[in-house]
Order: structure tokens, then sequence, then C-alpha cells
């Protein structure tokens, strides 16, 4: 299902996620689009821990001759800590900005960096659905730590401690450790 301004439109061909540029009036126009992961027909998103829904926000920008397109997509993952291998479910954020500039007749064939994209003036629609898919395999962080679960056994030794104790390292070597511990929680 895509939603159009506020208005739903069901999609016809395979682009699950899609903006339809025809009759797109100049300036900033946003659409909200709401699906799963099964939906992308990738097993790296489900392998990845998306296994609820996935909201996708986008905003494009019409100008004169480009469009930019913001997306922000927001979804529910299921991981596991890296240290103590507890389950965790956490709410994923990330974003992508892509710049589309209009091709023009006899312009040369350049090099250009993967933000900006040429289109077709006379393009229907632009379908997003791959980059939404990469926005969210960014999005999963590189290393998972559960500080806030109170079974994880590699956390809860420091709350073990005497109320009494005072829990300053005694030596450099021992601040640094502390520090490093810190670095990748």
């Amino acid at each position: 299902m895509l939603f159009y301004g506020k208005e739903v439109v069901m999609s016809k061909g395979k682009a699950l996620i899609e903006i339809r540029l025809a009759g797109l009036s100049a300036g900033t126009h946003e659409f909200e689009f709401t699906c799963n992961a099964a939906d992308f027909a990738d097993p790296a998103l489900v392998e990845a821990g998306f296994s609820k829904g996935i909201s996708v926000k986008v905003t494009v920008e019409k100008l004169e001759d480009e469009l930019i397109v913001t997306l922000k997509t927001s979804a529910i993952a299921d991981l596991i800590c890296d240290l103590c291998l507890a389950p965790i479910t956490t709410e994923l954020n990330g974003s992508y900005r892509i710049w589309y500039g209009y091709e023009q007749a006899g312009e040369p064939e350049e090099e250009r960096d993967e933000e900006y994209r040429l289109i077709d003036r006379n393009a229907l629609s632009l379908d997003l659905t791959e980059d939404v898919r990469e926005t969210l395999l960014l999005s999963v962080p590189m290393k998972v730590t559960c500080t806030d679960n109170p079974d994880c056994r590699v956390f809860r030794q420091q709350e073990e401690s005497e109320p009494g104790e005072d829990n300053l390292p005694d030596t450099d070597w021992l601040e640094s450790l502390e520090k490093l511990k810190n670095k990748y929680r």
C-alpha cells in the first residue's frame, strides 16, 4: 500500500516503495509507507533482525532542475547482545539523502557520486525500494550491547559490589581498561 499525499494508492508494479512523479508540483512533498521485512523478499533483512513493521518517511523536494529525496526509516529489530547473547528488541532509525538531476540532451557522460543520479524528465515514478532496503541494513549497529538489560551477566558484576566500596580503579592500567569497556557499551 502506498500513500500519495494523504491519498492511498495501490501499487500495480513490482515497486514496494514508489513515488509518483507525474503531476508532482514544485515544492516539498511528504510521503509515508508502512511495510514488513518479508515484503522486500530479501533474507538479509530478516537475518538482520527485522521482523515487525517498517515505517518509511520520504520527503521529496522538487526544484526546477533536480529532486532531493530524503528517506527516514524506523523499524523494530530483534538483536542479540554481542557480550552476553541476551535477546534485545530495539528501534533502529536510518536516513539517506539522494539527489536526482534531470538528463539533458547531449550532456557528456560523467562519473557521478552514488548519491547523485540522473533521471528522465518524463519519468512517471521513482522506485525507492532498493534505497530503503540499504538504509535499513545500514541502520543495524556493528556492535550490539545490552547496557539496560538486568539479565546481562557482564554488566551485573559492577552492581554486585558492596555499596560502601570505592569502585575507582587503582592504577592507570585498570583505568584504561575501564575506559575501553565503556567505549564498547
